[in-house]
């Protein structure tokens, strides 16, 4: 017999920066919970969905989600409860036919994305097997799955940090390594080597947003030779890569990129595309994620076709929007696609999305956001869809660790090779 939902509860929490977000509770008739936590952006595209806040002064500084959470008990909860947690695209069907606009300006993305993951945590639960092998499951991709590549954020900038730095995150990434967990480790070695180095330079060691570290560099270059002076030192050049997430979006006005910051001065876009030449040329990086602004079609197409020994990656660009990212494959604008979660607002959208993607040959990262929980569910996505790729922060705060925890838990249970994306 299936065992439905009986009920849903939703309430307000903290996220990694104090704000409140949405946590949902699915009841079901054996009287089993699932339950799932919402992340939030701080750097957000303006064609993602809505987060919906309160405005409220008088609570939160306005950002509260109490209308969120009522969306979620007076006109969610009757349209899905007798349903069965297994049918995913049946319960995501009722979040749409309830608010079929794009960005869910009538519920908000975090009251439809509560209830989707909640669901799929839920069938994961009746299945008795984990909630990879559901995604896995929704999305034909069993014989794909495989352990992630960590793209560890360990240096933050831009709007996620109040330093010197105009680019967002300059991460590391283990492309060469026999296991998820050796991956991790090398990170992580990295990453304490990398503290040590700032410490004795007398640089600060105090973290960002997603947990990277954010003292005042004198250029990205600079912050650049940090990184890799700590690679070399752990003897892992030939094993681990550089990326930046640079949310060019963020410092786009009028026509220029106005790098106020490090690299002071207004630059055009081809003089962007020759910034980021120049830093290939120098670094050993593999990625670059949001190298110019999400309207800028003509100069990604330009970007991309240039900078074609790297991954280009839309996260401003694409929003997780099926029809922007089909528009990026018409125009040749960058080779891979972010996924997040929250900038579309269910599981099965952001499934449709990554299986356009897959089928014309771009790759996809999965992504957290700046504020996140201590909700893992975007480990298992990683690895159900074999997307082979994951951004989830750095190598300390809990919210960012839940996350590699939970991968070392599925490569112990589910024996998963680690990816060769890069190989």
């Amino acid at each position: 017999m299936p065992d439905r939902i009986k009920n849903i509860r939703a309430r307000e929490i903290l996220d990694s920066r104090g704000q409140p977000t949405v946590e949902v509770d699915l009841v079901l008739e054996s009287a089993r919970i699932a339950r799932a936590a919402v992340p939030s952006g701080a750097s957000t595209g303006r064609f993602e969905a809505v987060e919906l806040r309160d405005d409220d002064p008088k609570r939160f500084h306005g950002k509260g989600v109490l209308k969120a959470i009522n969306h979620i008990v007076e006109r969610i909860a009757p349209a899905v409860m007798g349903l069965d947690p297994v049918d995913q695209k049946l319960i995501d069907h009722r979040l749409l036919a309830l608010d079929p606009s794009t960005q869910k300006e009538s519920l908000g993305a975090n009251a439809t994305l509560g209830v989707s993951m909640a669901a799929a945590r839920a069938s994961a639960m009746i299945q008795n097997i984990s909630l990879a092998e559901c995604i896995a499951e929704l999305f034909d991709s069993k014989s794909q799955m495989k352990m992630p590549i960590p793209f560890m954020n360990i240096i933050n900038g831009g709007a996620h940090a109040d330093n010197s730095l105009d680019f967002q995150e300059l991460m590391i990434a283990p492309i060469k390594a026999d296991s998820f967990a050796e991956a991790l480790r090398m990170g992580t070695e990295v990453f304490q080597t990398l503290k040590k180095n700032l410490k004795e330079r007398k640089l600060s060691t105090a973290v960002g947003d997603e947990g990277g570290f954010a003292p005042s560099f004198r250029s990205h270059e600079e912050a650049l030779q940090f990184i890799r002076e700590a690679i070399d030192a752990c003897g892992y050049s030939a094993h681990i890569r550089m990326a930046l997430d640079v949310a060019a979006s963020s410092f786009f006005k009028e026509g220029r990129y106005h790098l106020t910051r490090s690299a002071k001065g207004l630059r055009d876009a081809q003089q962007m595309i020759e910034l980021y030449s120049d830093l290939i040329q120098n670094f050993p990086i593999c990625s670059i994620e949001d190298p110019l602004d999400e309207e800028d079609w003509y100069s990604w197409k330009k970007l991309t076709a240039q900078l074609n020994s790297v991954q280009v990656v839309g996260d401003d660009l694409f929003v997780t929007q099926s029809a922007r990212l089909e528009r990026g494959i018409k125009e040749r604008c960058a080779n891979a696609i972010l996924i997040k979660l929250n900038q579309v607002g269910t599981l099965s959208e952001t499934l449709e999305t990554m299986s356009i993607a897959r089928k014309n040959g771009y790759a996809c990262m999965i992504s957290h956001r700046s504020g996140e929980t201590e909700d893992h569910f975007i480990a298992d996505l990683a690895v159900g869809t074999g997307a082979g790729q994951i951004k989830t922060g750095s190598l300390c705060r809990s919210e960012r660790t839940a996350k590699y925890n939970q991968l070392l838990r599925l490569e112990e249970a589910l024996k998963l090779p680690y990816s060769q994306l890069y190989s």
